[in-house]
């Protein structure tokens, strides 16, 4: 597809092809990301969860750790992503009626933000949950994963 003014996009050179926005000249900031998504579950699901009797282990521990660990690669999924030196990326899991919510919390001192690190997080926990519950519940779904919030505070101005 050719587009007639490609000017307004940032990831395309003078030429259209696909780059990498350069970062090195925003200031140091303090950065952090909230995202947020949901899975159904069963109630004998759940319960299973909780009594911790789902054969592959325990659900809300793996969850977590496989969200901290997508926030920490988030730039080795998504192609254009700027690799983060994170201050922290966690991971809050919450029973609902209905399923869990997953709460992903990220930080970083750079010059881009964390949104996907933040997104990636949730999303990685709830695709752990539904792998290691698939054998039990087959009507799992994973909706509503959004951005809740960002935040950026400038640590350096850039000189200039």
């Amino acid at each position: 597809m050719e587009r007639s003014d490609k000017s307004n996009f940032t990831h395309l050179d003078n030429q259209g092809e696909v780059k990498m926005v350069d970062v090195g000249e925003k200031p140091l900031s303090h950065r952090k990301a909230v995202a947020k998504g949901r899975i159904s579950l069963t109630p004998s699901t759940i319960e299973q969860i909780k009594e911790d009797k789902i054969k592959k282990g325990s659900v809300l521990t793996v969850a977590k750790i496989a969200g901290i660990m997508a926030a920490k690669r988030a730039s080795e999924t998504i192609p254009l992503c700027h690799p983060l030196n994170l201050n922290v990326a966690d991971v809050e899991l919450i029973f609902l009626p209905d399923g869990l919510e997953a709460t992903g919390y990220v930080s970083c001192n750079g010059n881009t933000g964390v949104e996907m690190e933040a997104l990636c997080a949730v999303s990685a926990s709830l695709l752990t949950i539904y792998d290691m519950c698939k054998a039990v519940d087959k009507s799992m779904v994973i909706s509503d994963i959004r951005l809740i919030s960002k935040e950026k505070q400038i640590l350096i101005k850039s000189e200039g």
